[in-house]
């Protein structure tokens, strides 16, 4: 099989180049290549998330987002949240380089547009809150759109001022709103929020959780009366809010929301967060999931997220904002659509190629004679394969196979384990820590030491489908397996 070639290499402006770059490759999801989208999703619903990486798990192979810094004011204060500290490594929510002004953001989008073709997706997510710092916030989209009219305007709010720019964001043609929702009922709201800021007040204590209460939901009403989809995340905190979330559920999908993102608390005490600093942890990689499996009876749920820095370029997962700092964007910038153009006339055309090769993969499943469910991790580059060494994964995607079919859960960050040509035992111990639950790793290649170790740790690590889809290697290690089972109680 040829060499596959990331997509983040996909830089040259011809169609014939682009093509062979992506030859061979593809997305992750039974949807991909469908004209008309899911049967279970409108097609004028999935026309507005098919190129979006956040309200599309299958679109994230493929597409593209960028957040410009331009709102540093916000209007309350949570316990899980510091935006004091940066370092251009991190990778959480409120966490900027450097702060923009419209004009500089202008000139920021268009030389990303001009160099990443991926780009599908504009976004302001602070570093403080969108709807609050609304004459930036506004100011921004408006100078963009203008000259990049098809690029998706899309904004993250706390939803306090929501409902008073709910007119201006259809007039300006923002279709997709993030409104982060941590409770639904005040009482639990006061352990997360200090306090809020209104009408020229702050607001603390009970009185705080229930004018933010009310002023979530009178948004996300607004917002799903006009169409606009709506993305609801919620921060996971243990003994706080975690087993409430499964009320916050019910309550935004019977208001409309399109989307929930349930995200794991980020307490470490480095940052200097309220909860980093009283020794409140976050949820283990399983308990997260048992949450998400719990809802996941017709709830969308995003399990994709990477909790973005506020300033965040390029695919999910990574972060090629240091590449476009202001020091490195020209003073005159001119938009050159010739990139992006091409570039998703080459992704309709292979996005067709993964549905075939998917429904092979179903059709095998459902004749595998087992009823176990069991959760793999993949090391991947993108484009929907195995094509990642294990020693240089820095994060792994975890899918769960059974005769049912092969279903995304989630990814497990850890840090890379090979460097400089090196792995160390103390690193592969938090990579086996990291991975629990997990029975085997398909990955590209692996040495024998950490294959060994792996192994010793019960979990299987192979390299036997490298370059395979996704899927598809799954569905071949979830046969065999049972293959062998079988031949050993005949």
């Amino acid at each position: 099989m040829a060499q596959l070639v990331g997509l983040e290499t996909l830089m040259p402006a011809g169609a014939q180049d682009m093509r062979a770059a992506l030859d061979g490759q593809g997305c992750s999801s039974s949807s991909c290549g469908s004209s008309s989208g899911p049967s279970d999703m409108p097609a004028e619903i999935w026309e507005k998330v098919k190129d979006h990486p956040c309200y599309s798990e299958e679109a994230h192979h493929y597409f593209a987002r960028m957040h410009v810094a331009v709102a540093p004011a916000c209007n309350i204060q949570c316990n899980y949240c510091n935006r004091k500290y940066d370092c251009a490594n991190e990778s959480r929510p409120g966490v900027v380089s450097e702060k923009l002004t419209p004009v500089q953001a202008r000139r920021k989008v268009i030389s990303v547009a001009n160099e990443v073709p991926q780009l599908s997706v504009l976004g302001i997510a602070g570093p403080g809150d969108a709807c609050y710092d609304w004459r930036k916030t506004r100011e921004t989209f408006e100078l963009i759109s203008a000259d990049i009219p098809d690029i998706k305007l899309c904004l993250s709010t706390n939803g306090l001022m929501l409902p008073d720019r709910v007119d201006e964001i259809e007039r300006m043609n923002i279709d997709h709103v993030t409104i982060t929702i941590n409770m639904v009922d005040p009482e639990i709201g006061t352990k997360i929020y200090p306090w809020i800021f209104y009408q020229n007040r702050r607001w603390t204590g009970l009185d705080a959780s229930k004018i933010l209460h009310e002023r979530q939901m009178l948004g996300l009403e607004m917002l799903t009366a006009r169409g606009i989809l709506t993305k609801i995340n919620s921060v996971m905190i243990p003994g706080v809010n975690d087993q409430h979330l499964m009320e916050v559920n019910r309550v935004v999908k019977g208001k409309g929301a399109f989307l929930h993102n349930i995200m794991p608390l980020i307490s470490d005490p480095a940052h200097g967060t309220h909860y980093g600093l009283t020794g409140q942890r976050g949820p283990r990689a399983m308990e997260l999931k048992a949450l998400q499996d719990k809802l996941s009876d017709g709830t969308k749920l995003m399990r994709h997220c990477r909790q973005c820095r506020a300033d965040a370029v390029g695919l999910l997962g990574e972060d090629r904002g240091q590449e476009f700092t202001m020091d490195l964007v020209a003073d005159e910038v001119e938009y050159d659509p010739t990139k992006r153009e091409t570039y998703r006339e080459v992704v309709a055309e292979e996005r067709g190629q993964h549905v075939a090769a998917r429904q092979k993969v179903d059709v095998a499943l459902a004749s595998v004679d087992a009823d176990e469910a069991m959760l793999v991790a993949v090391a991947t580059k993108g484009g929907g394969r195995i094509n990642q060494h294990f020693g240089h994964a820095k994060e792994f995607q975890i899918y769960e196979v059974s005769p049912a079919g092969v279903t995304f859960v989630g990814h497990r960050k850890a840090e890379q384990y090979c460097e400089g040509g090196w792995g160390e035992d103390a690193t592969l111990d938090g990579v086996i820590a990291a991975l629990e639950g997990v029975r085997v790793i398909l990955c590209a290649k692996i040495g024998d030491c950490p294959r060994e170790s792996l192994s010793a740790a019960g979990i299987e690590a192979t390299d036997a489908f490298a370059h395979d889809w996704i899927e598809a290697g799954i569905s071949g290690w979830y046969a065999r397996e049972h293959a062998s089972y079988a031949r050993q109680i005949a």
